[in-house]
């Protein structure tokens, strides 16, 4: 099993109030990156880069809450957190508008569609709406993304200013790769980039799976302290046709425009 060789509580440890806390979140961002999604005791001490009785008594605090769980020598994130996302999920205004519009629109009621929020070079899905059962190799909630594998993710990313696109992806920056098609560069990113500023969509044609593609548009902001928010639909490339396109971007525009401006 490999793990991460810089250990996640050393710089924030050193820089926190409260570092029990920040170990506590470190264990929780460990067992969410673990492939497998379990880790040892011995696993978790290496992570946090302390001794195996601190960590014990550490994942013995988290078990009690019933934020991890054990599952023989292995630990696990626990049911609790299932509670509290589904809890912060319910609050999110947003959210409950992008299921009601899905439901009444004409297009996307038959669809498979997201809402995510950025997330520096990433994307997290906040919800995702079910009406295309064909669709199921999609992401679910809570998963992340890197933003130039997805169409959600270039919309929101084509809404940031130039400097801070240089510094996130520089020309000879290496993406990530999941298919022959995905996008590589920093210099080929934020070439298609420009061409959705200037589309006002992106487009993800088999860039992350293949055989499906996607259309994404940016919720239109409403500040600079509120979470940057996009949505997208995906579909069968072997049934996706230019009338679609045109028809599907025009619905995820007039969601957006609800989304970002609830009050009509």
């Amino acid at each position: 099993m490999q793990l991460k060789t810089q250990k996640r509580g050393d710089a924030r440890v050193n820089a926190t109030p409260a570092p029990a806390v920040t170990r506590a979140a470190a264990v929780l961002d460990a067992l969410a990156a673990s492939v497998t999604g379990r880790l040892t005791l011995s696993d978790l001490a290496r992570e946090l880069g302390i001794p195996k009785s601190s960590t014990s008594n550490l994942l013995q605090a988290l078990e009690d809450a019933d934020l991890i769980s054990r599952l023989g020598s292995d630990y696990a994130l626990g049911v609790k957190l299932v509670e509290l996302g589904a809890a912060y999920l319910s609050r999110r205004d947003e959210v409950r508008e992008f299921h009601r519009f899905c439901e009444r629109a004409p297009l996307l009621k038959g669809e498979t569609v997201r809402i995510a929020m950025l997330d520096g070079d990433n994307v997290i899905y906040l919800a995702r709406y079910e009406g295309h059962p064909a669709v199921t190799l999609t992401s679910n909630i809570g998963d992340k993304m890197p933003v130039s594998l997805c169409a959600v993710g270039k919309a929101l990313v084509a809404q940031l200013h130039d400097h801070d696109l240089e510094q996130l992806f520089p020309d000879e920056a290496v993406l990530p790769v999941m298919t022959a098609r995905s996008l590589r560069t920093g210099r080929e990113f934020k070439a298609e980039l420009a061409q959705i500023r200037a589309k006002g969509y992106a487009f993800e044609d088999e860039e992350s799976t293949l055989g499906v593609v996607s259309l994404g548009v940016a919720v239109p902001t409403r500040g600079s302290h509120v979470p940057r928010l996009a949505v997208s639909v995906t579909a069968l490339k072997a049934t996706f046709s230019q009338e679609q396109r045109q028809a599907m971007v025009q619905e995820l525009s007039d969601l957006t425009k609800m989304l970002g401006n609830p009050m009509g």
